[in-house]
This record gives C-alpha cells, sequence and structure tokens, in this order.
C-alpha cells in the first residue's frame, strides 16, 4: 500500500514547475492573483495562495511578469501580465514539457532509443 503522504509529496512537486507554465500562459491576458488562483484551480493546478502570491512576485522581481494597479474599483488590485521574456521562457517551457512528454510515452509504451 502506497503511503499517501508519500504520493501527495511527490504530487507536489510534479505540479511546482507546472504551475509556473501554468501562470504565465494564464497571465496572457492580464489578471490579479485571486482570479488567477480561481482560474488556475478550474483547470487542474490547485495551488495555495501562500504559494501563489510569493510565486507572482518572483516571477515579476524576473522580469517574467509586468504588473500595474488598477485603482479605479472599490479596492485596489495588483493585475499582471506575462512580459515579452516570460513569453520567450514559456516558450522554451513549453517545448522542455513536450520533449518530458515524449520521453515518459516512449518510456511507458516500452520503446527503445
Amino acid at each position: 500500500m502506497v503511503n499517501e503522504e508519500v504520493l501527495r509529496t511527490h504530487l507536489q512537486e510534479l505540479r511546482r514547475g507546472t504551475v509556473v507554465v501554468a501562470s504565465l500562459l494564464a497571465l496572457r491576458q492580464p489578471g490579479y492573483g485571486y482570479a488567477l488562483l480561481q482560474r488556475l484551480t478550474g483547470h487542474g493546478f490547485p495551488v495555495d495562495a501562500n504559494t501563489l502570491y510569493p510565486l507572482l512576485r518572483r516571477l515579476e522581481e524576473q522580469g517574467l511578469l509586468t504588473s500595474e494597479w488598477n485603482t479605479q474599483e472599490s479596492r485596489p488590485r495588483k493585475f499582471y501580465r506575462t512580459s515579452a521574456d516570460g513569453e520567450t521562457v514559456l516558450a522554451r517551457l513549453l517545448d522542455d514539457l513536450a520533449a518530458v512528454q515524449t520521453s515518459v510515452t516512449g518510456l511507458i509504451e516500452g520503446a527503445d532509443r
């Protein structure tokens, strides 16, 4: 029987990198943190707010996201958008993700290289 905690840890590790890809993809259209959280969850990327907000700040610091404050609503919100550098990194990440999927599929199907 598989230890559920061990499985949960491995699933979390597997998803950690894909949340970056999913966030960069989702933020091709401007969005604020809470809306992104809901969108990612709706697409099968459940992420905790305590994980997402530091990730958004890190991606912004790395120049992969841009941000601006919208103060026209009753509550000011910081909107994020994937930057040009973010698009470049995203393209490379998607290429690598596709290569990993191809490799995994080959292992599943027993293909020799």
